[in-house]
């Protein structure tokens, strides 16, 4: 049975991608921390679309000993996960003296070693059978170095260097891997990283916007989108200014250096 399966799918990107995927006819596995989110979620989508199989997991992806338990289920089942949609993820913005150093493993758990595992487990066997669409979401943070939320910007630089790579090892073949990488966009991502102040300097886009977005970039194949112009400019216009000219506007994105 194909399915399509989505990472941090109770809320935010991740809910919204759950809907498009739904409404092009595919049935879904949702993965979260929250059974009860889980199940409040798949009954609120199968009110809307009654005739789409709707199954879900629990899964911390914080501790890295629940990932082969979720490709075990897809197996047990008989899952081809056929659409694989990483959306799970989190930033925290503190100075480096002052983090919390289990909080941030915890954050290089869920942004970089659950998206690799699910890659690495699901695209083996889209390569076998030559059939798949991976949407990883990065972020244009990956694209610069972010001072005071460090190892947030660099979890996303890796997903973004991941997907480069992917993309040459997928050449000629119809597995497709499309990193998305968005500028800020409403979720609770705020309140989870505390950086209202980069949201109040740039004015974000909705989570639906977002999805729709990348949704119709993955159906053209396309391997790398940054959502929106504006964010575009962010991550062209570096390339004419030095790493640490870039660090220092990139810091002041991030909190005030009054």
């Amino acid at each position: 049975m194909k399915i399509t399966l989505i990472t941090g799918a109770t809320k935010g990107l991740g809910k919204e991608f759950a809907k498009l995927y739904l409404k092009e006819g595919c049935d879904l596995l949702l993965v979260s921390s929250s059974k009860e989110r889980l199940a409040q979620t798949k009954e609120e989508l199968n009110k809307e679309y009654p005739d789409r199989f709707i199954d879900f997991y629990e899964a911390d992806l914080s501790d890295t000993s629940t990932y082969k338990g979720l490709v075990e289920y897809t197996k047990e089942k008989d899952y081809f996960v056929n659409n694989l949609l990483n959306c799970a993820g989190f930033g925290d913005r503190c100075d480096l003296k002052d983090m919390d150093p289990e909080l941030q493993v915890k954050l290089n758990n869920v942004n970089v070693n659950a998206l690799f595992y699910f890659t690495q487990a699901f695209s083996k066997i889209m390569l076998e059978k030559n059939e798949g669409h991976i949407i990883n979401v990065s972020s244009i943070a990956g694209f610069v170095p972010g001072p005071f939320m460090c190892t947030y910007h660099a979890s996303k630089a890796y997903v973004l260097n991941l997907g480069e790579a992917l993309m040459r090892e997928f050449k000629g073949t119809n597995v497709k891997i499309l990193t998305l990488c968005p500028g800020p966009f409403e979720s609770n991502f705020v309140a989870v990283a505390h950086n209202d102040y980069t949201f109040k300097k740039i004015k974000p886009k909705t989570a639906k916007e977002v999805a729709e977005y990348g949704y119709k970039m993955s159906k053209k194949g396309k391997w790398l989108k940054v959502v929106g112009f504006g964010n575009k400019l962010t991550v062209f216009l570096p390339r004419f200014f030095s790493r640490k000219f870039v660090s220092n506007i990139s810091a002041g994105q991030i909190k005030s250096l009054k």
